[in-house]
């Protein structure tokens, strides 16, 4: 039976075709992989993209060499690897983007307008976010800075989705309130 083959045996019929192999690698070592993604990336969606990406990179590349090291050392060396180029990929677009931004020039004073305009709501957006209780801006920024759903901040905060719920809730009404003339 595969699942009581060792990871060599397992990684050999893997390379043979056998993509059940793979989904015996993937319980052994997906929770693995998962949190180092997670630990660098510091994003559960980025963290599930990247451990599916190692764990097909297994059916393209076959290069484990057990004389090298454990299954685990090897897949959390290319999760670590992977983790690094995401990171530097983010940074170059990053630095692209800000560039583009420093190098372009306004083309007009309706642009000029535009962007003081923008800067200005930024700023008094800044302040009313400000004005929140720490526990509203927390969950606020968890569900639409991080992307974590009402469920993972209830996780995260140790708290009850409920109670997660109506901070969102009361913190977006005190927002919209605050900023009634920007919405209106």
């Amino acid at each position: 039976m595969l699942s009581n083959q060792t990871d060599t045996e397992v990684f050999q019929s893997l390379r043979s075709g056998n993509l059940l192999a793979l989904g015996i690698l993937y319980e052994r070592y997906g929770e693995v992989v998962y949190r180092v993604a997670l630990r660098m990336l510091g994003n559960a969606q980025e963290a599930e993209d990247l451990t599916q990406e190692v764990f097909l990179s297994l059916l393209g590349s076959g290069i484990y060499d057990r004389r090298r090291g454990s299954m685990v050392v090897f897949l959390t060396t290319v999760t670590r690897s992977k983790a690094i180029d995401r990171h530097r990929q983010i940074r170059a677009q990053w630095q692209r983007i800000q560039r583009w931004f420093h190098s372009s020039s306004p083309e007009s004073e309706r642009a000029l307008i535009d962007k003081v305009a923008l800067k200005e709501m930024s700023c008094r957006v800044r302040e009313a976010f400000a004005e929140l209780s720490t526990t509203q801006q927390q969950v606020l920024e968890m569900a639409y800075y991080d992307g974590l759903s009402q469920s993972e901040i209830s996780e995260e905060l140790n708290m009850p989705i409920g109670t997660v719920k109506t901070h969102k809730r009361k913190g977006l009404l005190k927002l919209r309130e605050i900023l009634q003339d920007l919405v209106e």
